[in-house]
């Protein structure tokens, strides 16, 4: 297995390097942001290490570029301690895990491992229909080159289509995910949402990617409509 470390401490760099390779895997290793983020795209490996706070370019910009350039080799990203914002952040701008240091080069390991079971599998950073781009982490909403503000519940909403893009989803089920199991209230609220994201994400620019299929729900088209 093949590993990039991204990270400027140089001591703790070689300590990465020696660990990873005693346990068999071959390992390049950067020391700034910048190097790290072009080995990341020119080359090829099963695993990054990838710490926070780099020269150059910093940790969380690296995973959401490669992110948006379809690059989904696992991530372990290396956090600062108790920093919940870092390892929030971590894991929102696409990568699978996350260490606190100091740590453990025997979890590190573990956890690796565990990475490389699941495989690269894709996992965008920002979701896209079509020219209809949302950022989870962020809590931002594109139609084209165009932002649209949204309020929390309408946010939610339209995370929840566009995550099923090209689906029939029921209202009961929108109600479920969106609101919660035990929502009591009147169910046509779900219309009155869809009306709102209509007239915000579809009518303003011609478009009519949010479907109401008689009997069955709501679709939110694959191509953003």
């Amino acid at each position: 297995m093949r590993a990039l470390v991204v990270e400027d401490e140089k001591r703790l760099a070689a300590g990465l390097r020696n660990g990873l390779e005693a346990e068999g895997f071959a390992v390049d290793v950067a020391l700034t942001g910048t190097d790290g983020l072009w080995l990341a795209r020119e080359e090829s490996y099963d695993a990054i290490v990838l710490d926070v706070m780099l020269p150059g370019v910093d940790g969380f910009d690296i995973c959401s570029t490669l992110r948006n350039e379809r690059v989904w080799t696992p991530i372990l990203m290396l956090t600062a301690r108790d920093a919940d914002a870092d390892q929030v952040r971590a894991l929102d701008t696409g990568a699978d895990d996350y260490l606190t240091k100091p740590f453990s080069y025997a979890v590190l390991i573990a956890r690796l491992r565990a990475l490389l079971r699941r495989g690269a599998a894709e996992r965008p950073a920002v979701i896209c229909a079509g020219d209809l781009r949302l950022d989870p982490a962020a809590r931002r909403i594109w139609r084209g080159e165009v932002e649209v503000g949204l309020t929390a519940r309408e946010f939610s909403l339209l995370e929840f289509l566009i995550r099923h893009r090209g689906e029939a989803v029921s209202k009961r089920t929108i109600l479920d995910h969106v609101w919660d199991y035990d929502f009591e209230g009147d169910p046509n609220i779900v219309e009155v949402y869809v009306r709102r994201l209509r007239n915000k994400l579809d009518r303003p620019f011609g478009k009519g990617s949010l479907q109401t299929l008689r009997g069955s729900g709501y679709r939110l088209a694959d191509d953003g409509g």
